[in-house]
Formats: C-alpha cells, structure tokens, sequence
C-alpha cells in the first residue's frame, strides 16, 4: 500500500515543479521532500523523476502516478471533511422494521425530510429475522424489532409496547368463540404468533389458528386489513398497524378482556460509528413511538 505521506510529498512537489518551494508548502525541508521521493520509489520499484542537476521531470511513471495520487488525495480530503463535519440534518439514514410499524413511521419520517432536505431516508421493510442480518451486516443504521436481539454486536432499548387487538368489520359489534368461528380468519406472515399470543389469553377453546377457516392471506402490511373491511373474516395486528389503515370507518378495533402487549425494541450495531443524524433521527423515532 502506498505510503499517504510520501504520495502528497509527491503530488505537491509535481504541482509546483520545485523542491525548496514543495518543502516551504508542507512545512518540511529539501532533504525530507527528497528522502520521502526516494523512499516512494524504492517502494514502488521504479523512478518517478528524470533529475538533471536542480530541476527535474516526471517519468511515464511518474506522470501516471501523479495523475492518479491528485484523484485519491482529493477523495481523502473529501471523506475527511464529511466525516468531521458530521451534520445532523444532512445524508442517508438507513431505517429497517416490521411493516407494522413502518405503516406508522415512515410517513412521520417523510414529515421531517420535508423540513430538512439534504437529510434522507433509506426504509425497509422486513421480518425480525431479516432486520437482525441486516443489522450484524451493518446495512442498517436504526432498526425497530418486536424481539429483543440475542447477538452480542447488536443492542436493542426497549421503547415501547404496542397492544394486540382482534380486527373485525364495522358491522360486528361483539366478540365470541362461535362469532370468529363463523367470521374466518385472514392470515399474514405474524398470523400464528399474533393469534397465540392474543387468543390463547382470552378463550379457552383456543389451540390453533388452524382452527378457524382461513378467509384470506396477504404479506403486505398495507393490504391485510382491505378483506378484513369487506367482511371477509378477523385478523390480529399491533395497534399501530391498525390505525394506519386509510379506512378505519370499516373496521371494528375489539379490545379483549386480556390485554396482550409486543414490546418494540429500537436497535443498532455497537460497532457501527453512530453520526449526529443518526443520532438524533433516533432520538426522534423513540419521542414519536411514545406519542
């Protein structure tokens, strides 16, 4: 790998064509700016000037390498002032979750790109499972999960718990075993653990989501709830995921007798550099889950 410092001595002493000025601009002396040219060479097993007595030339090598050592010091200087000018309300924030939540999140998070528009935002959608990969692969900066991470690299706060409801069409007004036996179910990728978690607190004749005809399925978010309006059957979802539906005029939200809670967990990767926005989008995410 080549040596930063002997590349700028370089580059300099290219650009200006001359050996004391090159040391006045780096604050060094003629015979380090020499020592640094030959250390280079040495490195790269080939000369880079043509030296006739005070002046020189740059060899084929030489004029390659000063071409391109301009472009890679220029990047260097670029990401180094990107890093420390660390902005809070400029670059990419890249956000994961469940859909449940991103039906909730998403919007609020477009409100404040329309605030600041040099800050934006990457969002995805994706199960527990996904959303840990992405995060022990540093693909994410900020994630949301319903289960509390068990890998070391990944730390997840607890900031909030959000209710299990049982959803039904605006036209059922109570709830019974036979009224769900008779409605059918619409399924969905979390079916089985929301309906377990929910109904095996709540009727003791509960076993299995197998138990009730399945009406209809869907893995998007967006559209689990569009059967569940028409009539065709109940469905189990977070609150929040409920209360986004662009209809809720349709919908029955029945509130059991047994109250059944999943915790959200705000997470991130511990090695992974946490920068001002990501900082403060987080500290955004866990004021307005909380609302």
């Amino acid at each position: 790998m080549i040596n930063q410092t002997w590349l700028k001595t370089f580059c300099t002493l290219a650009e200006v064509g001359h050996f004391t000025q090159t040391a006045e601009r780096l604050f060094m002396t003629q015979s380090g700016v020499s020592q640094h040219i030959k250390k280079l060479e040495h490195q790269l097993a080939t000369d880079l000037l043509i030296r006739d007595g005070k002046s020189f030339s740059l060899t084929e090598a030489g004029i390659q390498l000063n071409i391109s050592g301009q472009k890679i010091l220029r990047s260097m200087a670029e990401l180094e002032l990107t890093i420390k000018q660390d902005e809070q309300y400029q670059g990419i924030v890249r956000v994961m979750s469940p859909g449940s939540i991103g039906l909730k999140l998403y919007p609020y998070l477009l409100d404040i790109q329309q605030q600041y528009p040099n800050l934006i935002f990457n969002y995805e959608f994706s199960s527990n499972k996904g959303i840990e990969q992405s995060l022990i692969e540093r693909k994410v900066d900020i994630a949301l999960m319903t289960e509390q991470s068990k890998e070391y690299n990944i730390i997840s706060n607890e900031i909030s718990a959000e209710p299990l409801v049982l959803v039904t069409s605006h036209n059922v007004n109570e709830i019974s075993w036979q009224t769900l036996m008779d409605l059918g179910f619409i399924a969905h990728p979390d079916a089985v653990h929301h309906s377990h978690s929910l109904l095996s607190k709540n009727f003791n004749e509960f076993e299995h989501v197998s138990q009730f005809q399945q009406k209809g399925f869907s893995n998007q978010i967006s559209l689990i709830l569009e059967p569940v309006s028409r009539g065709f059957g109940f469905t189990i979802l977070p609150l929040h995921a409920v209360t986004a539906f662009h209809q809720q005029q349709k919908l029955k939200i029945h509130h059991l007798e047994n109250s059944v809670f999943e915790t959200l967990y705000l997470c991130h990767n511990r090695s992974l550099l946490q920068t001002n926005r990501v900082k403060y989008v987080k500290s955004l995410i866990a004021e307005y889950i909380n609302e």
